[in-house]
C-alpha cells in the first residue's frame, strides 16, 4: 500500500495542474472542467477536459486544437506543474458526465435527465435553471428543486427527442422523420 504521502502528492500535483491551466484555458474563452494524468509507460497521459457555458456549449475541432496548442505551451514552459514526457488529450466532458454544477444543467437545458431528489430518484426534462435550482418537467407536471435537495443529475440519452419545432405531426414533417431513420 503506497504511503498517504503519495495520494496527497498526486492530489497536490493535480491541484497544481489545475491551477496552472485554469487561466490558460479560461484566455482561450473555454472552461476548464477537470485534469487527470495516468501513467503510460514512459510518458503521461494528460487529459484536458473544457467546455463552455456559451450558446450550444460544448467544444468544436477548432477550439480543441486552440486549447490543445496553449495548455502544451504552458506545460513546456513550467517544469513546477509538469515535468517529463507527456501526452496531452483534450476534450469535451461527453454526455456522461454528472449535473452537479449551475452551469452543467443550464447546458442540459431541454434535455431529458435522471437525478436523486431528496429521498427519490425522478426522472424529468430540464425546463429552467433559476439562482435557486433546477425546474424539471416530471411526467407533465412542473417541480422546482432546490439545489439543497438535488443530486448528481445524469444526462439520458434520446434517440427520438422531441423538438419545439418539430414539424413530425403534418406529412412533410412525417416523411422527413422516416428519411432521417433509414
Amino acid at each position: 500500500m503506497p504511503p498517504a504521502s503519495a495520494g496527497r502528492s498526486a492530489s497536490d500535483a493535480r491541484d497544481r495542474l489545475l491551477e496552472t491551466l485554469r487561466p490558460v484555458v479560461e484566455s482561450a474563452g473555454y472552461e476548464l472542467e477537470d485534469v487527470t494524468v495516468t501513467s503510460a509507460g514512459r510518458r503521461s497521459l494528460v487529459r484536458v477536459s473544457v467546455d463552455t457555458d456559451g450558446p450550444g456549449g460544448g467544444i468544436d475541432l477548432d477550439g480543441v486544437a486552440v486549447v490543445s496548442r496553449a495548455v502544451s505551451e504552458a506545460l513546456d514552459a513550467d517544469d513546477a506543474a509538469f515535468a517529463g514526457p507527456y501526452v496531452l488529450e483534450v476534450s469535451s466532458p461527453g454526455v456522461d458526465r454528472p449535473l452537479t454544477e449551475p452551469r452543467h444543467w443550464r447546458r442540459a437545458t431541454g434535455r431529458l435527465v435522471e437525478v436523486p431528489v431528496g429521498e427519490r430518484t425522478v426522472t424529468g426534462r430540464v425546463r429552467e435553471v433559476t439562482d435557486h435550482g433546477v425546474v424539471l418537467d416530471v411526467d407533465g407536471t412542473e417541480r422546482d428543486c432546490n439545489w439543497a435537495e438535488l443530486g448528481r443529475g445524469k444526462v439520458q440519452v434520446e434517440f427520438n427527442r422531441p423538438n419545439s419545432d418539430d414539424a413530425s405531426s403534418d406529412d412533410a414533417g412525417s416523411a422527413e422523420a422516416e428519411k432521417r431513420q433509414q
